[in-house]
């Protein structure tokens, strides 16, 4: 995959969308910043920039994702993706429904998709060293060319939404004590129920990962 390594830039996921856009760059294709000065966040938000950490938006083919994965489920198969070669670097980091990623209760990142034409162009911050307050960072110490490295090998395999879901399943238990907003509504995820297409079932209204 061709990647892009920046200094700093304002959001490497609006970066890279406008390459896509004008057609200055083919799909797949990557950029990394050492630091964004507006990186988005969920819900508007905006993700602080802190030197060090990992800044990452890719971009892939709509023709190239797997057959089987719904497009309102990329953020929960892409985000998996990036927590599991991170357990494979010896981390216990867990993915909080749809796209955030947590060590134990604190959060220390997320991923954002979006679709442009026929590509879609997921967005990766991650606080691999350092963290505002009230997040946290991951628990190994590793540097982003390792996290990099694994992780788009991990993508290359194209790996089945079946097989990606089969393991988060077993794992989305953990969701149980937290909360997720949808359409600035605020929703428990006490007893919610994960469906197969990566939806959730939650107090009657059936939910879809919109990021």
């Amino acid at each position: 995959m061709k990647t892009i390594y920046l200094k700093s830039v304002d959001s490497t996921q609006i970066y890279l969308k406008n390459l896509i856009k004008t057609k200055k760059i083919q799909p797949p294709c990557a950029v990394v910043a050492d630091m964004q000065n507006s990186g988005m966040g969920s819900r508007g938000n905006k993700w602080k920039s802190i030197d060090g950490n990992l800044f990452l938006s890719l971009a892939i083919s709509l023709d190239k994702l797997p057959k089987d994965l719904k497009l309102e489920s990329a953020s929960i198969y892409f985000a998996y993706l990036l927590k599991e070669s991170l357990n494979e670097l010896g981390s216990k980091i867990w993915l909080k429904w749809p796209n955030d990623f947590y060590i134990n209760d604190l959060k220390i990142g997320g991923m954002i998709t979006n679709i442009v034409g026929n590509v879609l162009i997921c967005g990766v911050g991650l606080n691999l060293l350092d963290a505002p307050n009230g997040f946290g960072v991951l628990d190994i110490k590793v540097s982003r060319e390792m996290v990099l490295e694994k992780y788009l090998q991990k993508i290359k395999k194209n790996i089945s939404w079946k097989q990606v879901f089969s393991k988060y399943k077993l794992e989305f238990y953990q969701n149980h004590k937290f909360f997720t907003h949808i359409n600035d509504l605020k929703f428990s995820l006490s007893e919610a129920v994960l469906k197969h297409d990566g939806s959730i079932l939650c107090n009657g209204e059936r939910i879809y990962s919109l990021r």
